[in-house]
């Protein structure tokens, strides 16, 4: 076992006994939404995953560890906590060497998870290609992670913040498959539309464990986005969001926001200007990637 990998009591007796389990982030604990709703989201997230047949696995990086599965006080210390870093993979051997808090980015958890061997992973959206990227080069580490690393992702889509298009055109060159469940037009976040189509369509949880299964038995490495639409009672409309992300992105440019700091900042914006209503949407939507990472984790253990 990895030095630097520490796995909690449950978490370890699920993986080695083959029980399925369902790794977590913590950037949405300590960067995503502001304090008491961080911690009570990241407790209720844990518990659909339980409730639906599997163990959570959230995981943070602490005193020189990667922490696969935090207690209840762990998650509450990581919510309130000042200063903690957001881990992308550049950041893992400054901040575990540091012994410094840190969150885990879509990437970082996806390759911590690897490392402990889960191989479901729920979380909101993922990183991508950021809207001026061929100016500006900001594109997401993890898009290139999902091009290596054996760990399914769950997600409501890209981020409406980033080049949706672009960003699927770049995982189609890294040869990272793209599924929508249960729809064929590809989720924005906040929106079950995007104005793209998916690549592909699964309507069934076995039949997405089967096409994880059939990926990496034949030796080709990397991700399966997932891509799982937000509820349609909590979605907003795409016209709207896209409204309320030109006002973000004019403000961030404005102060000289940049960085791994653009997507909280637009984000924060977002909620602010829809009177929660984002922040609740967020809510809703890791709530229902969990519920169905935790079932596709539950077919992918069966034989």
């Amino acid at each position: 076992m990895n030095t630097y990998l520490q796995i909690s009591p449950e978490v370890h007796e699920a993986i080695a006994t083959g029980k399925p389990v369902v790794a977590l982030e913590s950037t949405i604990i300590s960067h995503g939404m502001p304090w008491p709703q961080n911690a009570a989201t990241a407790k209720a997230v844990e518990a659909v995953v339980r409730a639906h047949g599997a163990v959570p696995a959230t995981i943070a990086i602490r005193d020189g560890f990667c922490k696969v599965g935090l207690t209840e006080n762990e998650i509450d210390d990581f919510a309130q906590a000042k200063g903690v870093w957001k881990v992308s993979l550049r950041d893992m051997p400054y901040v575990i060497a540091k012994k410094m808090d840190g969150a885990t980015t879509v990437a970082t958890t996806m390759r911590i998870a690897a490392m402990a061997g889960i191989s479901v992973f729920a979380t909101g959206g993922i990183g991508g290609v950021h809207r001026g990227a061929e100016t500006t080069m900001d594109i997401s580490a993890d898009l290139t992670e999902m091009s290596q690393t054996n760990v399914a992702i769950v997600a409501a889509g890209v981020k409406s913040i980033l080049d949706i298009g672009l960003t699927l055109e770049y995982l189609e060159t890294l040869g990272v498959p793209v599924v929508t469940y249960g729809q064929s037009e590809f989720p924005s976040f906040y929106s079950s539309k995007s104005g793209f189509q998916s690549p592909m369509r699964e309507d069934s949880v076995e039949g997405l464990a089967q096409m994880l299964k059939a990926k990496w038995a034949l030796g080709l490495n990397g991700s399966v986005l997932i891509a799982n639409p937000v509820p349609q009672e909590y979605e907003m409309p795409m016209e709207v969001v896209e409204e309320h992300i030109l006002a973000a992105l004019a403000a961030a440019e404005k102060q000289g926001i940049r960085g791994k700091e653009v997507t909280p900042f637009i984000l924060k914006c977002i909620a602010d200007h829809t009177q929660g209503e984002s922040l609740e949407a967020n809510i809703a939507l890791i709530k229902n990637n969990a519920k169905v990472a935790a079932q596709i984790a539950v077919a992918f253990t069966q034989k």
